[in-house]
């Protein structure tokens, strides 16, 4: 559903009703927006849709789903001549698969006026990357008193029912049990027996990222594979968290934003990607998400970046994931997850 998050501002509004001609074109202004609810598209309405696309006549319109429903819309769309999206937020795996189904436009850079302050290792040609974090062990100090070191610490016994997922996290729980079992980054096959395995142990199943800090804020749930960014976020929040990037290896997760091939405002989707790049949005991001910025020309404060940036050691542990794999092994991945594992 697409709900209407930005507002003009009444400046534009008066002098539009005044009869100024350019104002009252800038008024009609729209882009949509394809994205999350919850946190994230808070953020981005109160760090970029209001302060940044507002001043330039720019209306945003969010396009609220989780990220399954907007791969389908942008595929169902792929031969549409009009889409209903200008601007799709997705994480860099899914985005790769869009990008690979010939939904998305590639980046003409001499419209992104931000284009250079890409940091050089995240640029790709059909998107820009919004921000990033690494997977890790999220943990509850007061219960898990022996700091975890590895993915299969989650299948001790003395853990049982409470291992926490978060269900929109299929793919990435499904890496740390394979990674459990003895799979790497192109082989997921052992997470099958893993996940079934931990199952047997009353594993919990979350339907959202929010349900999930709940349950970890109850104490219902003491340890669950997630994002760094997020177990910043929720300390602040006051769930007592600790984190540990696993020995058998993790990966970063880059979210990014692209445009659909049938946008319909290509020029709003462009200064759109531009205000997502600017420094202040990436620290705003970074000061309350706790995701690293994707621009070189952003700073930040030194008590943000201690707790949300990675030793030497264990960013030497971190690879991206493998694309092509995933894209081929992506329906199995799901139904298994569905059908067997939450059956």
């Amino acid at each position: 559903m697409i709900s209407r998050r930005a507002t003009l501002s009444g400046a534009a509004i008066a002098a539009a009703a005044a009869g100024l001609p350019g104002l009252a074109r800038a008024q009609s202004k729209q882009a949509v927006v394809g994205t999350w609810g919850g946190d994230y598209g808070e953020l981005l309405r109160q760090n970029i849709d209001v302060p940044l696309m507002q001043p330039q006549g720019i209306e945003i319109l969010q396009d609220v789903a989780n990220a399954d429903p907007r791969k389908t819309k942008m595929l169902a769309e792929r031969q549409a001549r009009r889409g209903t999206m200008d601007v799709s937020c997705l994480s860099d795996t899914d985005m790769h698969m869009m990008a690979a189904q010939n939904t998305l436009d590639t980046l003409e850079t001499g419209r992104l006026k931000r284009a250079e302050s890409i940091v050089q290792a995240l640029r790709k040609p059909y998107a820009i990357p919004h921000i990033y974090s690494a997977l890790v062990l999220l943990y509850n100090p007061d219960k898990v008193t022996t700091p975890p070191t590895s993915f299969a610490d989650m299948w001790d016994p003395k853990y049982r029912g409470r291992v926490g997922f978060s269900d929109i996290l299929y793919s990435t729980n499904t890496f740390a049990a394979a990674m459990a079992g003895g799979g790497g980054f192109s082989d997921y096959r052992p997470a099958q027996a893993k996940l079934m395995e931990l199952r047997s142990l009353d594993a919990k199943v979350y339907p959202s990222n929010e349900a999930l800090a709940a349950a970890l804020k109850g104490e219902e749930v003491w340890i669950t594979p997630m994002w760094l960014a997020r177990g910043f976020m929720w300390q602040k929040a006051g769930i007592p968290l600790r984190h540990a990037v696993p020995k058998e290896g993790a990966y970063a997760i880059v979210f990014e934003a692209g445009i659909p091939k049938n946008s319909r405002n290509k020029d709003q989707a462009y200064a759109y990607l531009d205000a997502m790049l600017q420094p202040q949005a990436q620290t705003a991001f970074a000061d309350r998400m706790g995701y690293l910025p994707t621009v070189a020309d952003a700073s930040l404060p030194p008590e943000i970046a201690k707790q949300i940036s990675l030793t030497e050691a264990e960013q030497a542990r971190l690879r991206a994931p493998d694309y092509d794999y995933l894209l081929r092994a992506h329906g199995e991945i799901l139904d298994f997850w569905n059908k067997q594992f939450k059956a």
